[in-house]
């Protein structure tokens, strides 16, 4: 009896541990299809969400081609509205050839006016220069023959323009003959002859010497005062520069004298061969050579050595050179000048 109650406890124990077990395993296998059912809505969310942008990147796409292509119609279809009203008023107004036509014709009729006009202008200038070039010449003839009146003809001696061996006489000698002569004055006053001359008098009208002004004479008496001459102030103020002989005198000047000198005497040898005697008794005697000549194996001995010949290595001396300047230079820098008795002023 006690081993069936202990058998009953124990198959009780075990019904009881495995509906334990069983009611764990639904609670679990409750989370697991909750679970499973939350992965699920959530991945089905995702991909049904990356669906609809999708549709809605390619409607956007859609709409955005198709307002495109509405814009650019409406744009084309102004721009052609436009291009044709432009085109008309440009042709209407702007360039209309039948008004362009007549206003070119109209240019044309007026370039042909003002060119005639211009043509005239010249002709009339040109004539007004040959006029006054004319009477200028006139006038200038007229001038010398008053001038040069003396040389008219008279009964015993004929003139200058009235040839004997001509046929009739010059142009000139009527001009000297109906001209009246200059007045003393008017000779002076026309030194120059007819260079220079002034045509102050108008055309058609008679030609007039023109009146010269003369600057009143300097006076002769001496000014009061401490003043000077004014011939001495000239003479002072324009007197020729005289240099003195430190600046007229160049440093280098015996160097460049001495190679004049070298220059003449080498440009004088000409000729560097021996000279022989023409008769056949003179030539076995030498040729005495003269005092810049030489021969081709290089200078002839006389004395000692060739004339003006130096050796600048001689003239060298063991000290060095030194320069020596006046004293004036020396004492100006101090303002003060040595006086005759040799002390400082």
């Amino acid at each position: 009896m006690a081993t069936m109650v202990k058998l009953q406890r124990k198959i009780n124990g075990i019904k009881e541990e495995s509906f334990n077990r069983n009611r764990v395993a639904e609670e679990n296998r409750r989370k697991e299809h909750k679970a499973a059912l939350l992965i699920q809505s959530w991945f089905r969310g995702c991909r049904v969400r990356a669906y609809l942008r999708h549709l809605q990147r390619k409607a956007t796409t859609i709409q955005k081609i198709w307002r495109g292509y509405l814009g650019r119609m409406y744009f084309r279809r102004m721009v052609k509205i436009q291009k044709r009203w432009r085109a008309y008023y440009v042709r209407k107004y702007v360039h209309n050839y039948y008004a362009l036509k007549q206003y070119l014709e109209g240019l044309t009729m007026t370039n042909e006016i003002v060119r005639r006009e211009l043509e005239e202008f010249a002709v009339i200038k040109s004539r007004e220069r040959e006029k006054t070039a004319l009477e200028s010449g006139e006038r200038k003839k007229d001038y010398l023959a008053r001038k040069m009146h003396y040389l008219v003809s008279t009964e015993q001696i004929a003139g200058v323009f009235n040839s004997p061996y001509k046929l009739f006489p010059d142009e000139m000698e009527f001009r000297l003959r109906g001209a009246k002569p200059l007045s003393p004055k008017a000779s002076r006053s026309r030194k120059h002859g007819t260079e220079g001359i002034v045509e102050t008098s108008a055309p058609g009208t008679p030609f007039t010497l023109p009146q010269i002004e003369h600057l009143p004479p300097i006076p002769k008496k001496k000014q009061q005062g401490p003043f000077r001459d004014p011939t001495e102030v000239l003479l002072q103020r324009y007197k020729p520069l005289e240099p003195t002989l430190r600046v007229a005198t160049s440093i280098m000047s015996v160097e460049e004298a001495r190679e004049e000198l070298k220059r003449k005497e080498w440009g004088s040898r000409v000729n560097d061969e021996l000279f022989h005697h023409f008769s056949n008794a003179n030539k076995s005697r030498r040729h005495e050579l003269m005092l810049h000549t030489s021969s081709k194996f290089g200078h002839v001995d006389y004395g000692t050595k060739h004339f003006r010949e130096e050796n600048p290595e001689k003239l060298k001396g063991k000290k060095d050179f030194k320069r020596v300047f006046t004293t004036v230079q020396v004492f100006d820098k101090f303002g003060k000048m040595y006086s005759s008795a040799g002390k400082a002023v």
